[in-house]
C-alpha cells in the first residue's frame, strides 16, 4: 500500500484516486483562508440529544437544508456545515460567502433609487427560482427581505441567503420578529408568529415593489414599537399604494425622455404578480414559490399587449424603418439577379460570364447613350452652322463701284440659273448693259485684283469660305 504523503501545506492528501504513466490523481481538501458565513442562533442548546426539544427541532430544519443543497441552485446560498458551538452552546448552520452588495445597497447612491425593468424582471425571476427550490423540499424561508438578497459578483446572479429563521421554532420566531424583525417585510400572519409558504410570496412581493417605486409600501418611522405596530396593521388592512404612480414620480430626471417614457410603462403581467403576492389573505396568493415561478415565466413568455407595447414602441419603429430599407434593397438585388440569370440564361447557363458580360453590357449601354448625345449635338451645332452660312453669305467677287449704274439683279444669277437679256428701252439701258457684260467679261478672267472704275486703288478678291466659315 502506497504511503500517504503531504501535499503542501493547507491542503491535505485523502488518498489516490488513479494512477498512470502520465501521473497520479489524489483526493485533496483544501484548508486555509476560505470565507464562509456563519449563523449562529440565540438559544443555546444544552444537550445534543434527541430528547432536548431545541435540539431536535434544530436538527430536523437541519437535514431539510441539506436537502436543498443535494440538488444545487445558483439562486440558493450552499450551507456547509452546522453544529453546536464549543463555547456557548448555541446552534450554528455555515453557509459560503457571497461576494458582492445586497439588493438594498443597491439602491443607495451611488446607484439610482430604482431599478430598471429588464434588471427587476431578472431579479424577479432568479429569486422566484430560489424559493421554488426551497419550497419543492418544504423549506420556508420565513425572512426574505432585499437585505438577504445579494448579488454575486463572481457569477453575475442573485442569491437568497441567510436561513437563520428557517431552523428556528415557532416560538423563536415569534420573538425574534417581535423584536429584530424587517417588520416592512413580513406578511400580516406573522403578526401572529406564523410562517407560510405563502409568507415568502408576501416578502417577495414586497421585494419587486421596493426594487420598482424605490421604496417598501409601507415605510417603518423609526425603530420603536410605535412605527412597528403601526407598519405590522398597515400591511393587514391599508391598501397597497399605487405602485404605477409611485415608480413615475421616482423615476430619476437625469434619464432621457425617452428612457422615461419607457421605463414608466411596468408590463401589466408584472403588476399583475405584484399585486397577487401583496393579498392580505395567504390564500388569495400564489400557493408556493413554484406556482409563483411558473407565473413569471408564464408573463415573461406571453408578454403583455398593454404594456409591453408602450416599451417596445421606439424600439419596434426602428425595426420596421430597418426592415423597410432592407426590403427595398432585396427587391434591388432579386431584380438584379433576375437578369443576371436572364443573361446566364442566353450564354449558355455560365453565371460568373454572365455576370461579367451584363456589367460589360451595361457599361457600354451607357457608353452608347453618351456617344449618341454627343453625335445629336454635333449634328445640330453643324446643321445650324450650315444654315447660317448659306443664308447669310454675300456675293463680294467684286468691289462696288458708287458711280457705276447697274442693271437689275437678275443679271447676276449664278447657274443653274440662265442670264436673261433685258430690252433696252433707253439710252441709259443700254449704257448700263454694256457696263455689266464689261464686268462680267472681267470676272471670267478670274484675275486676283479688280480696278475699281473711280479709284486706282486696287481691291483684293476674297476668297471663299466654306460654310461661310473656314
Amino acid at each position: 500500500m502506497s504511503k500517504v504523503f503531504t501535499i503542501t501545506e493547507g491542503l491535505e492528501n485523502l488518498g489516490a484516486l488513479r494512477t498512470g504513466g502520465q501521473g497520479s490523481v489524489y483526493k485533496g481538501r483544501r484548508m486555509g483562508a476560505i470565507l464562509t458565513a456563519v449563523k449562529l442562533l440565540p438559544t443555546p442548546i444544552h444537550s445534543e440529544s434527541l430528547e432536548d426539544k431545541n435540539y431536535r427541532n434544530f436538527s430536523n430544519e437541519v437535514a431539510k437544508l441539506q436537502k436543498v443543497n443535494e440538488e444545487p441552485n445558483p439562486n440558493v446560498v450552499k450551507i456547509l456545515s452546522s453544529g453546536i458551538t464549543e463555547s456557548g452552546s448555541l446552534p450554528y448552520i455555515e453557509m459560503e460567502y457571497i461576494e458582492g452588495p445586497d439588493l438594498c445597497e443597491l439602491l443607495q447612491p451611488p446607484h439610482e433609487k430604482i431599478f430598471m425593468l429588464q434588471e427587476v424582471i431578472r431579479v424577479a425571476y432568479q429569486l422566484a427560482s430560489a424559493l421554488a427550490h426551497c419550497h419543492k423540499f418544504g423549506i420556508k424561508h420565513g425572512d426574505v427581505k432585499s437585505n438577504n438578497v445579494k448579488y454575486n459578483v463572481n457569477t453575475g446572479n442573485y442569491v437568497l441567503i441567510d436561513f437563520g429563521l428557517a431552523i428556528m421554532s415557532e416560538e423563536e420566531r415569534r420573538s425574534s420578529m417581535r423584536h429584530a424583525g424587517a417588520i416592512e417585510f413580513m406578511a400580516p400572519e406573522q403578526h401572529d408568529g406564523q410562517m407560510l409558504l405563502q409568507t415568502d410570496v408576501y416578502s417577495y412581493g414586497v421585494i419587486l415593489y421596493e426594487l420598482l417605486t424605490g421604496q417598501v409600501p409601507f415605510l417603518l418611522s423609526g425603530n420603536g414599537d410605535t412605527g412597528r405596530n403601526s407598519v405590522m396593521l398597515a400591511h393587514m388592512e391599508a391598501p397597497v399604494p399605487d405602485l404605477v404612480a409611485a415608480r413615475k414620480a421616482a423615476i430619476p430626471h437625469s434619464w432621457t425622455v425617452t428612457k422615461q417614457s419607457i421605463e414608466a410603462q411596468v408590463p401589466q403581467w408584472l403588476l399583475q404578480i405584484v399585486t397577487t403576492c401583496l393579498q392580505k389573505n395567504p390564500e388569495d396568493r400564489y400557493k408556493s414559490g413554484i406556482e409563483l415561478h411558473e407565473a413569471i415565466i408564464s408573463g415573461s413568455l406571453s408578454g403583455d399587449k398593454q404594456g409591453q407595447q408602450g416599451i417596445l414602441l421606439s424600439e419596434n419603429e426602428r425595426l420596421q424603418n430597418e426592415l423597410t430599407l432592407q426590403k427595398q434593397i432585396d427587391d434591388e438585388k432579386d431584380r438584379q439577379l433576375a437578369t443576371l440569370r436572364l443573361f446566364a440564361k442566353e450564354n449558355g447557363g455560365k453565371y460568373n460570364e454572365a455576370k461579367g458580360l451584363y456589367e460589360r453590357n451595361t457599361s457600354l449601354m451607357l457608353l452608347s447613350k453618351r456617344a449618341f448625345v454627343l453625335v445629336v449635338m454635333f449634328a445640330i451645332i453643324f446643321m445650324g452652322l450650315f444654315c447660317y452660312s448659306f443664308f447669310s453669305k454675300k456675293d463680294t467677287d467684286t468691289a462696288p463701284n458708287p458711280g457705276a449704274i447697274y442693271p437689275a439683279s437678275a443679271v447676276f444669277l449664278k447657274p443653274p440659273f440662265i442670264f436673261k437679256p433685258y430690252t433696252y428701252d433707253s439710252q441709259a439701258d443700254i449704257v448700263a448693259a454694256a457696263e455689266a457684260k464689261k464686268l462680267l467679261a472681267f470676272k471670267k478672267k478670274r484675275s486676283t485684283t479688280v480696278k475699281d472704275t473711280t479709284t486706282t486703288k486696287p481691291v483684293k478678291k476674297k476668297r471663299k469660305k466654306f460654310l461661310g466659315i473656314f
